[in-house]
């Protein structure tokens, strides 16, 4: 299911601000290891979180899951097919106060089929 239009919001403005976004623990947050999508170079950390509130403000789909840690709380998954040659990428971001949190930014475990990884 699809995340409300205000809790996207809320993601693509935090997203864009280095001063309301974070990286949370536990983490699989490696934009240095996935290739932008013109192929040129891999992400940076900035470019990571500039790509994530492009993909929230242009409608790509967001489901939201249930974390395992922190139990009970919730987080927002992104997968983005990135080309035919490489798995998806898979992203997950959480809410905080006044702030969001990254919590993956990867190339999928699991290829190209839809799926959620911790």
């Amino acid at each position: 299911m699809d995340i409300s239009k205000s809790v996207r919001r809320q993601i693509a403005v935090f997203a864009s601000s280095s001063r309301t976004r974070t990286i949370g623990w536990p983490a699989e947050w490696k934009p240095g290891e996935v290739r932008r999508p013109d192929g040129e170079s891999a992400f940076t950390d900035p470019g990571a979180w500039e790509f994530i509130a492009a993909l929230i403000e242009t409608d790509h789909p967001v489901e939201e899951v249930e974390l395992t840690n922190p139990a009970g709380k919730k987080g927002y998954v992104m997968l983005v097919d990135m080309g035919t040659e490489v798995p998806l990428l898979y992203i997950k971001v959480q809410m905080g106060s006044g702030r969001v949190i990254g919590r993956s930014f990867h190339y999928s475990h699991h290829g190209r089929g839809v799926h959620e990884e911790e």
